[in-house]
């Protein structure tokens, strides 16, 4: 995965928070004219654009103008958040031999489009796959917009908050890709909720076959809890991004110092032995319809 599409109502509050986070590298295009086709139907349009990097994945942020687009259709269902996980591929013909391999299987290309920025055209096709399968797949050709070479994998993970782990992991494993183990994660006694004692006990899923990983979690309604709150608020799609720190006092304070503070927060193991960890959610849904998780594992 290099890039994911970060879809907002409006543009300025998500950008300047998460660049205070450590998005990096960013650049704001303005507004910017595409051309292309929403469910085989010529369309034009305009969207704000502005591009950094979470470590060495791409962040391409939109904020859609005014139109029929899958940009203003997710914003209507979902509100802000990450609509699309995309793949870096080298050309048309890359492109044309998977849109032929998914139409074979009886997924339709959802949107396509060109934009031309002062980093190089960027081209984006992007597959039918969101009710079923999550999220949106995509595929992009922008040598001008992907990470700088050598930067870390600042995330570990991306997450998502669904209902029903057995459809998703068919739908994935039906277009070809592996299919989705699932665990069950105990409660623990010192686990919080809005620094409440919480015990939850869950399902969780994995896809392995990419970097980052997919996280699938599966939560009860009851008791409250972070994830069946995205569910209530988003619908099914990316909750998380998960991002291993060295020092996670330190780095949950610093979040805190900027008006972030912990939504929910766990751990996992015998603390302090390697195979153990703690985490925190932090309060970024307000920019953008994302959480930070921050991780910290013993090894």
């Amino acid at each position: 995965i290099g890039h994911v599409v970060w879809l907002v109502h409006s543009m300025d509050g998500p950008l300047r928070g998460w660049s205070s986070l450590g998005m990096s590298d960013v650049h704001d295009f303005g507004t910017v004219a595409f051309k292309g086709e929403y469910h085989g139907r010529p369309v034009a349009g305009s969207a704000r654009l502005a591009w950094g990097h979470i470590g060495n994945l791409s962040v391409d942020m939109l904020e859609p103008q005014g139109g029929d687009s899958a940009f203003n259709a997710f914003l209507s269902n979902h509100g802000d958040g990450i609509v699309s996980l995309v793949y870096e591929v080298k050309g048309k013909d890359e492109v044309r031999k998977e849109v032929e391999r998914m139409r074979a299987l009886g997924v339709q290309v959802l949107q396509h489009f060109r934009i031309e920025t002062d980093r190089g055209p960027a081209e984006f096709t992007f597959f039918d796959t969101e009710p079923r399968g999550k999220y949106v797949l995509g595929l992009v050709h922008w040598p001008g917009g992907v990470a700088p070479p050598g930067a870390p994998a600042t995330v570990s993970h991306i997450a998502f908050a669904i209902r029903e782990a057995k459809p998703v992991s068919d739908y994935w494993q039906q277009i070809g890709f592996p299919a989705m183990p699932v665990s069950h994660a105990s409660p623990r006694e010192d686990s919080r909720y809005h620094g409440m004692p919480l015990l939850l006990a869950f399902d969780v899923g994995w896809h392995r076959y990419t970097k980052p990983t997919f996280e699938w979690i599966i939560p009860p309604h009851q008791p409250a809890n972070c994830y069946a709150d995205f569910l209530k608020a988003h619908g099914e799609g990316v909750h998380h991004l998960g991002l291993p720190v060295d020092d996670l006092d330190g780095a949950i304070a610093k979040y805190k110092d900027l008006g972030y503070g912990v939504v929910q927060s766990g751990a996992w193991g015998d603390i302090g032995k390697p195979g153990s960890g703690r985490y925190g959610y932090m309060g970024t849904d307000s920019i953008g319809g994302v959480t930070a998780e921050l991780i910290h594992a013993y090894n």
